[in-house]
């Protein structure tokens, strides 16, 4: 059960035997109660997230759910851990996150836009590095660039930003730009992208973005 993009990407052998159901954006609380209810038929069912399922993903959906049906304690359930998106992109960009960061989503379906902004404020207060998610979409355009000119107004216009779209998968592309670069190429940012804004002591090292961790060396 899962998301179809993501159900897409698991590789098809692992799939064969087995009952697929997957929806479109915008499901997640239909499919989630499909898999409870299979769960609690006796089927072993899995809900697939993509990253960990624990951020941004599905397993505090499902936890919801279970606990307002009364049936948390009547079935089984494990959350496997994954590689999160932040993570990944990180691997990929050197050692952004090597201090304090903080991790906020863009997206404002669920979160209204002033309690993004009120978090992105306070993470650059904070001098926090910033990973951000859900960056651009089809139909939201305007946060990321809302997001790039607060960063801009506090730590100015050469702070490092790492770029990751597909980390790991089939068309990775991997880009370290000055804030003030990033809007030359923000129609490339869509929701497969994460970035990470260094934060004061971030530098930039030929192809490498990386954050002190306060060593002496």
């Amino acid at each position: 059960m899962g998301y179809t993009s993501y159900i897409e990407l698991i590789d098809r052998t692992l799939l064969e035997g087995k009952e697929i159901i997957s929806t479109g954006m915008r499901k997640e609380i239909d499919r989630c109660r499909i898999a409870i209810k299979n769960a609690e038929s006796g089927k072993y069912t899995v809900i697939v997230s993509s990253g960990d399922p624990g951020i941004y993903g599905m397993a505090g959906l499902v936890l919801e759910l279970m606990i307002k049906e009364g049936i948390i304690d009547k079935v089984d359930i494990e959350i496997i851990p994954g590689v999160p998106a932040l993570c990944a992109a990180s691997s990929l960009l050197g050692a952004p996150l090597m201090h304090d960061f903080a991790v906020i989503s863009l997206s404002d379906l669920m979160t209204p836009w002033e309690l993004i902004k009120k978090r992105i404020l306070a993470s650059l207060e904070g001098d926090f590095v910033i990973a951000l998610y859900n960056p651009r979409s089809k139909r939201r355009r305007w946060q990321l660039s809302e997001a790039l000119k607060l960063i801009m107004e506090k730590r100015g216009k050469d702070v490092p930003v790492g770029i990751v779209k597909n980390a790991t998968r089939q068309g990775e592309v991997v880009l370290i730009k000055r804030i003030g670069e990033v809007e030359k190429i923000v129609d490339m940012i869509d929701m497969t992208t994460i970035l990470i804004v260094g934060n004061s002591k971030t530098a930039i090292y030929r192809n490498l973005m990386i954050t002190p961790r306060g060593y002496k060396v």
